[in-house]
């Protein structure tokens, strides 16, 4: 396993050299729909790389630093929303009959795209930004939102707020883990990643599970 591990950071590592944010964004983008790929293993490496002195590229200038940071922010929101949005519209112009017939060759099962609309339901505007913090919902609230045509801007500018969020989150947790695990500290990184998923699996246990299991 850590062998497996190590060839996956590996290679990652030699993506982010190649393509710098241009890697980033895309899998960002693609991590927005119903591709299985956690933000939580996209960004933190990539702020660590900025931010440790090897930078990132981007249209010819590698950056590095604050300014890496800020520009990964900025990628993971712009990423997202395009994910986000491209979920928006599929659900939009395929509607309801289309999106549950159709959806489990995606992944989206008839029972998540329910529990995604009562959360949505009950949670409003809110829970646009709010399911951006959030496992499993964040792949999903885009279809109810375009099967009620939520007005696309307000979805837009709730979405960037929320993934932007996420992202420096992300950036943070990518620096603060780096460094311990270049200074030897591993059990600091053992406990900041027991921290971190501890909060992750509240919030998602408290704010989507139970809603999203709530009988209709």
């Amino acid at each position: 396993m850590h062998q497996i591990i190590q060839r996956l950071t590996d290679w990652y590592s030699s993506v982010l050299d190649q393509w710098g944010y241009w890697a980033v964004g895309l899998l960002m983008a693609a991590e927005s729909t119903v591709l299985p790929i956690p933000s939580e293993v996209i960004i933190p490496p990539a702020a660590y790389k900025a931010w440790s002195g090897g930078g990132l590229e981007l249209l010819g200038t590698r950056y590095s630093g604050w300014s890496a940071e800020i520009l990964l922010v900025i990628t993971g929101a712009l990423a997202s929303w395009l994910g986000a949005a491209i979920m928006y519209w599929l659900a939009r112009l395929a509607g309801r009959p289309l999106v549950l017939r159709y959806g489990k060759y995606f992944l989206i099962s008839p029972e998540k795209i329910a529990g995604a609309e009562r959360w949505a339901a009950h949670y409003g505007a809110f829970g646009i930004f709010a399911s951006r913090l959030l496992p499993v919902v964040r792949h999903l609230i885009g279809i109810p939102a375009g099967i009620v045509r939520m007005n696309f801007l307000r979805y837009s500018l709730f979405t960037l707020a929320g993934a932007a969020s996420w992202s420096a989150v992300l950036c943070w947790l990518g620096v603060k883990v780096g460094g311990q695990i270049s200074n030897g500290e591993m059990h600091k990184v053992t406990f900041s990643i027991f921290a971190f998923l501890i909060v992750l699996g509240g919030l998602y246990y408290f704010f989507v599970h139970r809603q999203m299991q709530r009988k209709p």
